[in-house]
């Protein structure tokens, strides 16, 4: 019996399919970030858009951001750490972003900060980690790497916290939505 258990089990692993082969990077550093852009980007926009505009004022307790303060406030750390990344002009106008402006403003400008995110972090090389990145044309003190890490462990906490309050108004959060 332990045989045909161990045949069967080895024929199984046959016939599947092999898992795609590894290339290694010259950049794995960055293009880990890359792709960590691409995933959480999706999330944190589709969760925007799921929030219905009228709950954009909720917050769970007085201590916790608004919903929209959470979109106002991805929308600032996006533009300026992903333009410190990838050395980009910063528009000062992001900061002016009320978190009571209208959800598709905010989610417009979300959607924009991304973009930012995805420009500042194109050509990155890992090379260029250890170098000391600028805040408007100021020294910043922290490396390249400190801000690539920042930025997306900003991106999992933010998906947290918006999924959360999704959750918490019955609505499931993209990445709980069934497959299509």
């Amino acid at each position: 019996m332990m045989l045909q258990i161990l045949a069967l089990a080895t024929s199984l692993a046959l016939t599947q399919a092999a898992p795609p082969e590894f290339k290694p990077s010259v950049n794995p550093v960055a293009d880990a970030a890359r792709q960590s852009l691409a995933q959480q980007s999706k999330n944190l926009i589709a969760a925007a858009e799921l929030m219905p505009a009228d709950k954009y004022g909720y917050q769970p307790t007085d201590a916790q951001m608004t919903f929209g303060k959470l979109a106002a406030h991805i929308v600032q750390t996006n533009t300026v750490i992903c333009s410190m990344i990838g050395n980009l002009p910063v528009s000062l106008d992001v900061m002016k972003l009320a978190d009571t402006a209208p959800k598709d403003a905010l989610v417009a400008a979300m959607k924009q900060s991304f973009t930012v995110c995805t420009e500042g972090l194109a050509k990155v090389t890992d090379a260029q980690l250890g170098e000391e990145v600028s805040m408007m044309g100021r020294r910043s003190g922290q490396s390249r790497a400190a801000a690539v890490i920042t930025i997306t462990s900003d991106w999992a906490d933010h998906y947290s916290t918006a999924a959360s309050y999704l959750r918490m108004n019955g609505i499931l959060p993209p990445t709980a939505q069934p497959k299509k």
